[in-house]
Parts: C-alpha cells; structure tokens; sequence
C-alpha cells in the first residue's frame, strides 16, 4: 500500500498531507473522480496522528443539514470500500442514544427530532421507560426523554484508513510514508512544490499545483510553511476503556450531554469519555512530531464524566468505585485532538491558490471522514461543491483568526461547552471585544445587547427605555407567551425593545449602524467586463448606479448576494454580508479580479423610515431627490458621505458611508437632529424582522450554493440579455421555490431547521423564520414544490398550520421604499 521513499517522483497532479482518515479520504476520492497523479505523504506510518487514538463514534444528527449530510454519506461508503478493496472499514452500526434528563434538554431533543425528520434520518424519540426498555443497562430513574438514531455506531479508526488507503492505492494514488514535509514553495500568490526530508537526511521536491493540507494537529504547522495562517488549536482530550465486563457487542453508542459523558462497547469492556469544563491547550511548536503521542493520564479531570458513567451504569458501579484510578480500568487514552475556534470543521481553499485545508475535526472527523473526502474532492476538480459549505469553510475567519491567543481562547471555550444547549441567539463572550464600529462608545452608553459576528461587535437591540430582558434561564416555560414573548425556544432570547424598534422604523424613523457589512472594491481596466462575467445582473450602469445580483457557480446556485455600486467607469463597490467579505473577495479573486477590501475603511449608518428625509435635510445642503438604488457623494453634518439609496427594512432611506475618522462624528449628529421625529436607534434583531415582513433573502439560510435565483424568487435581479458564469444551468420553471410561510399561531415563531409538511408528509423545512412585528405574524421561508394549500411547520414539537403567502406581508407594492414620504415636522 505505501511505497518505498526512493520512489518518490518530481511532480504529481495533488499533494495530499496526512495520512489518517481525512487524508486517507481526500486522496481516495480525487482518484474516484480522476486524478490518478496523486501523491500522499505522511511522515510516520498510516494513522499515527490523531486518528489512531479516536473514539469513533459516528452520530449522523448534527447541528446543519450539511455536516448530517457528510457523515450520512460516510455510513454509506462503508459497503463501497469493503466491496473494492476486500478490508472491513471497522464500521459496527448498533445505533446510537441522546439522552435527556432535564426539561430544557428535552426541548432540545425535540428539536432535533424534527430536524432529523427534514434530514430524511430514521430517527424516534423514547420515554425514559422506552429508553430502558431498548437498553436494559441503563438506569432510567431521571432519563425523561432520548432520541433513537438506528442509524448511527461507531468505527474503528485504523480499519477505516487502511480501507481508504488501500482504495486510493487501486485508483492509482501513490502512499509515502516516514517523509516529513519541510517547504512549501509559493509563487506569484499560488502554491508551487513540496519539499520533503527522509530519515537520513535525504530531500526531495515535488512540485504541483494543488496541495492539501491535511494534517490534523500539526495543519496549523504545515500551513505555517506555506505562509498561511490555520487556525487549529491541539486540545487534550481523554477517554478510558474498562476492564472486560460481557458488555454485548450489539451494545448501542450513548451521548449523556446534561452529564457530558458518552460510552460505547470496546472489547467487551465500557469506553468512556466526556467534554471537561477546564480543558488544556498542547501549546507546542511542532505538534505531532512524534508518532502515536499521548500526555500522561489526569485522573482528576476525568472525576466527573468518571462519576456520571458509574451513574448511568449500575454494572459499572458494581465493578469500580468512585475514586477512580488505572487499575479500574484496561486502557486510558490521553490525546491531541485538532479544535478550531467556533468548533466546525476547517475546508476549503486558503489564500494561497491551490494550497488547500481539511483540517480541524473537533473529535468528531472519523463520523465525516467519507464526506469531507467527498466535498473536498468535488470542490478541488469540478470547483464547487455538492452542499453548502460556508459554515466550514477556511475562509469564514478573516485576519484576526491570525492570532494564536485568540484561536485558543476562542477553541477553549468552544470545547467545554461542547455538550452545552446552544439556543438561538445565545451569545458566547470569550475574546470579545476585538472589532468595534466608531459609534460603539454610544451603543455600549444606550445600554446595547451586543452579538458578535467575525468579530465584530454589532448591536442586537438597545434596552436605553426599557427594562433589561431577563435571561433566557430565568424565564419559566409557563411564563413564555406573555407580553408578546413567543412560545418556545423563540422566547428564550428575547427582548420587547425590538418591536419597539421596528415600531419607530414604520413610523418615523430607525438608525442602524452596519459598518460592520463588508466593502470590497475593484478597480481597473477590465473590471467592467468581468464582472459583468461574473454577476447575474447588469452591471453595465451609469456612474451612482446600484445593482442588487448575485455571483453564480456553474451549476447556477448562488456563491454571493450582494449590491455593487459603480463609483467611476473602472471603479464599483460590493456590499456583502458582515461574515463573507473574505469568501466572496477570494471568489472574484479566483476569477481575475484585484480586490481591495475596504470594509474597516468606512462606518456605514442606515437611516430608514418616513421621516429619515426630514432628518437627512437638516444635516445637509445637498440635493436629497435622487432615486432608489442611486448613490450620490454629499456632505452630512461636515462629513464627506457616500448616500445609497437602497433598503434592506422595506422603508424609504439611505445607507451612509463615511471614513471611519468620521464616524463617531456622524453617528452623533444623525442621532441629535433624528430624536426630535421619533427616531429610534436599533439593531440587527429589528432588521431580520423587518426584513422578513419584506421578503429580502438572506445568503447561507434563504439562499445557499445549492440554490438558484428562479428558485429563491430573485428572477427579477438576473439579467438575460447577457453572458454571465452559470447562465446555462438556471431555469425559469424550477421544480421548487422558496415560498413564504405565516402561520396561524402568532405564538409559535420559528427560528430556522424546522420541519415543514404537506398534506401530513415531510416536505421541506424552514430557512429562515422570525415575528413580524410592523404586521403581527410569525413569517417562515421555506422551499416547496408548487403551490400547496395543507401545509404545517413543526415548532418546538407542536404542527402549526401555515397559509402561503403570494406577496411580501409588508408593503407587497414597494411604495414605502420608492416613493418619498410627505414632508414632516418635529
């Protein structure tokens, strides 16, 4: 399966760096698409990173529909290898339970349950009595609920890679082992050649023009080479196998999250292993440097997962007590696992062309081995990806992911709350805060509750008139529904400020600070004809022109939603979402644009509503009539602003982009002549209201890679006159669109994920939903085939009817954004 290293050639087609299971993986599937000319490197033998020490639990519920797809794949590719290369890829598919032992994390469960109905995962949610009744092992007496996956089991982690291995092997992959990569020779921005170092000193180089890192642990080092930062942070994690006890073979995989303990069956004995709250950092300069690395057992820290199994299992607590030391157990496990800062998988393209990450599995990369190998493969040969990726994606982290310190605070955090309920909305604080709007001093003054996006501190809703929102944990379930708190899980971060918010916006006037939304410029010669290559719409405009588009792949799904605005003949402007400023820049970028990202450049403010022109007219001199989706350079208040006239709350006003010099300045004026009108400052909570009442699509929830415009209902920003990247794959008829939902109960808002049925069967779930406070309706988007009439979502466990919606609620004819309000006076 390996070669001898005197065989090592010149050049190749890939590199793949790594040998365990992601390595293994990746390889395997670019030869299954066709890349015979692959060379993998691994400088001890197959496995003796970090996989060889895996748990292996493979649990295909997760948290997005795209990483339950990956690993429903990998269960999937497990006959496949067995079929092609003869070796059982270790996999024991005895199912797998999520327990429950406290009301909220019930409510968890069913909300999981129904995400694994819009997965197309079998799946059932037991009783604590019917969790006993499927494993008599357990004890019962405070499991109220558990979800059943049959789905689900567990690997053997070398098994599974020599089964990858030695199927990329027949493809024609060439495996070397005991080299060590030393260089990564970059030229021009792009990735060029491989250097390698033997055991006795011998050197080699390879040149290609992809390489792929995949090297666990140690991927932080190697992109180091490479001069690209990846953020991985090397956590010690800890898991112990009980001395032989008969457990069956047949016994299913257990995840206890209220105890933060999970087991399985391991020869007979019990596997052991949880999430500790005070987890360590393997901070060292050249991780995995040795081969099969392990840290001396800590006891201490193992104490309580320790307990919680002894708990969970009375034929545990009968062999062992509860001071635990080595002689209770066969075998402690004490290892590197690769973490990244918000806990999701590191993939994709770096800023090095061709240079590429699969990195950063978070314990969990043996569950998605085969798909990340999948994803990779087809987004390396055919440029894109079969499922959306952005979550996952290297590129979600801009600059400030450079910094160690901040990488480990932030994976540190993230790992010993791994097993913690994550609502909606709920805020995390570590390493916070790091990115701030010139106007932050008068959020933080106006009592602001900050949320926090690629580092940016944005303002989630103002509390200056109102009593602060009590936290989600100290309202009682039978208290949520009144005073306009929804039902649920919607109820839990909440606040009443952001309907008052909304409130001001319809009825004088919103000021909302975005400037944190990224600002790309591109400039030059051939910037005209490239994008209009590149953008749906048409970008061939006037000067002052703003165009509402999207940026196609080749199958026609939506790689970008943005607004470009021409500010001379060779000069545009692209306004994208807060978080896909590097994602979109990198997507131009591949496609021969120079960009220019000018996001920290210019605060923008956004002044909405109908009395916003009454407001801009005393702070200045200029002609304020240009029309909608125009942009024209004034002066407010002494402040050179660039004025667009383009909305995203469906009222009439501008967005105002300034220096950031001028931004406190600026802030401090629009709010001193706004007051007067009723003008209200708000917060992004206000705007996802506002914008669903009005329809406006969201990128990486409405709208994704995986969908087109006919299908979203943005038909009306492509421009067919013309030649544009994707063009050919898009049709006007699609089978589904995206149709907008109002359900019946008021109460039961939704927040996205939620299954939608028609006429009583899984159809589809929602995108994205919320409370539309200027219409009074709970609005959901979700994608269905024609136009049906019995149609429920399920939120939070209850079916609730939802009629469809033809027209935005909101102001379905545009009037409020196009048409300028009648003259106001304080």
């Amino acid at each position: 399966m390996t070669s001898s290293i005197m065989g090592i050639p010149d050049s190749a087609q890939a590199i793949v760096i790594g040998g365990g299971v992601a390595g293994c993986s990746v390889a395997y599937h670019l030869a299954r698409l066709g890349w015979r000319d692959v060379v993998l490197v691994e400088q001890h033998e197959l496995t003796e990173g970090t996989t060889w020490h895996s748990a292996g639990f493979v649990g295909q519920l997760r948290s997005t529909v795209t990483q339950t797809r990956m690993i429903m794949y990998s269960a999937g590719l497990y006959a496949e290898l067995a079929e092609l290369t003869g070796l059982d890829p270790g996999w024991h598919g005895v199912g797998g339970l999520r327990l429950a032992t406290t009301p909220a994390r019930v409510e968890e469960l069913v909300r999981q349950a129904g995400a694994a109905e819009t997965y197309g995962l079998e799946m059932s949610l037991l009783s604590g009595r019917q969790t006993n009744d499927l494993m008599p092992m357990l004890n019962d007496e405070d499991i109220l609920a558990s979800l059943w996956l049959p789905g689900d089991g567990w690997l053997d982690p070398a098994s599974l890679a020599r089964a990858l291995a030695a199927g990329a092997a027949k493809l024609g992959v060439r495996i070397v082992t005991g080299v060590r990569v030393t260089g990564i020779d970059v030229a021009d921005g792009a990735v060029h050649a491989v250097r390698l170092a033997g055991a006795e000193a011998q050197e080699w180089t390879i040149t290609a023009e992809t390489v792929v890192n995949c090297a666990g642990a140690a991927a932080g080092r190697v992109g180091a080479l490479a001069g690209v930062d990846v953020p991985i942070v090397p956590i010690k994690h800890q898991y112990v196998v009980t001395h032989p006890a008969d457990i069956p073979t047949s016994t299913p995989t257990v995840r206890d999250p209220d105890n933060i303990v999970y087991f399985r069956e391991q020869d007979g004995g019990i596997l052991v292993g949880g999430y500790i709250r005070s987890p360590e950092v393997w901070d060292v300069a050249d991780p995995l440097a040795e081969p099969r690395r392990l840290f001396e057992p800590n006891l201490p820290k193992f104490g309580e997962s320790w307990a919680s199994a002894r708990h969970r299992l009375p034929v545990l607590a009968k062999r062992t007590t509860d001071d635990f030391d080595e002689s209770q157990v066969s075998k402690i496990v004490h290892g590197p696992e690769a973490f990244t800062p918000d806990g999701e998988f590191l993939l994709g393209e770096t800023a090095v062309r061709g240079f590429w990450v699969a990195a950063g599995f978070c314990v969990h990369g043996l569950a998605a081995a085969g798909g990340v190998g999948k994803v990779m493969a087809e987004w390396i040969v055919e440029g894109v990806p079969e499922y959306d990726l952005f979550g996952m994606d290297v590129r979600r982290f801009g600059g400030y992911a450079g910094s160690g310190r901040w990488a480990r605070t932030k994976a540190l955090d993230s790992y010993s709350k791994y097993y913690d309920i994550v609502y909606p909305g709920e805020e995390r604080t570590a390493a916070r805060p790091l990115r701030r709007s010139p106007a932050w001093p008068r959020h933080a003054d106006l009592r602001a509750s900050f949320g926090e996006k690629a580092g940016w501190e944005r303002v989630n809703w103002f509390d200056f008139d109102a009593p602060p929102a009590k936290p989600a944990a100290a309202v009682p379930a039978r208290d949520r529904g009144k005073d306009g708190r929804p039902l649920g899980w919607a109820g839990r971060v909440w606040s009443p400020a952001v309907r008052e918010e909304c409130l001001a916006t319809r009825d004088a006037a919103g000021l909302f600070d975005q400037t944190s939304f990224a600002k790309l410029e591109v400039s030059g010669p051939k910037a005209l004809e490239t994008l209009q290559h590149l953008c749906a719409g048409q970008i061939d405009r006037k000067v002052g022109a703003v165009v509402y588009t999207q940026l196609l792949n080749h199958r026609g799904g939506i790689e970008a939603d943005l607004t470009v605005t021409r500010l001379a003949e060779d000069r545009f402007r692209l306004v994208t979402g807060t978080a896909y400023g590097t994602h979109d820049a990198a997507w131009l970028r591949r496609h021969g644009l120079d960009v220019m990202d000018v996001t920290s450049a210019y605060a923008c403010y956004c002044l909405w509503g109908p009395e916003a022109p009454a407001i801009l007219e005393r702070l200045s001199d200029d002609d304020l009539g240009f029309p909608y989706l125009q942009a024209r350079q004034i002066t407010v208040a002494h402040v050179p602003v660039l004025a667009q006239r383009v909305t995203f709350v469906g009222e009439y006003g501008w967005e105002l982009y300034c220096p950031a010099e001028y931004g406190l300045t600026l802030w401090d004026a629009l709010v001193e002549a706004g007051l007067p009108y009723g003008m209200r400052p708000g917060g992004y909570r206000a705007i996802d209201s506002m914008r669903l009442e009005k329809g406006y699509r969201v990128w990486g929830l409405d709208i994704t890679p995986e969908t087109t415009p006919y299908e979203a209902g943005l038909g009306f920003a492509v421009h067919e006159g013309k030649d544009f990247l994707g063009k050919e794959a898009l049709t006007r008829e699609p089978e589904r669109t995206l149709r907008c939902l109002v359900l019946d109960d008021p109460r039961r808002v939704c927040l996205g994920g939620e299954p939608v049925r028609v006429d009583g069967a899984p159809a589809s779930r929602v995108t994205s939903g919320g409370y539309g406070h200027r219409v009074d309706a709970s609005i959901a988007y979700a994608y269905l085939r024609g136009a049906p009439e019995n149609v429920t979502v399920g939120v939070d466990g209850t079916w609730v009817e939802a009629r469809i919606e033809e027209r935005a609620p909101y102001d379905p004819g545009h009037e409020r954004v196009r048409s300028r309000p009648a003259r106001s006076s304080p």
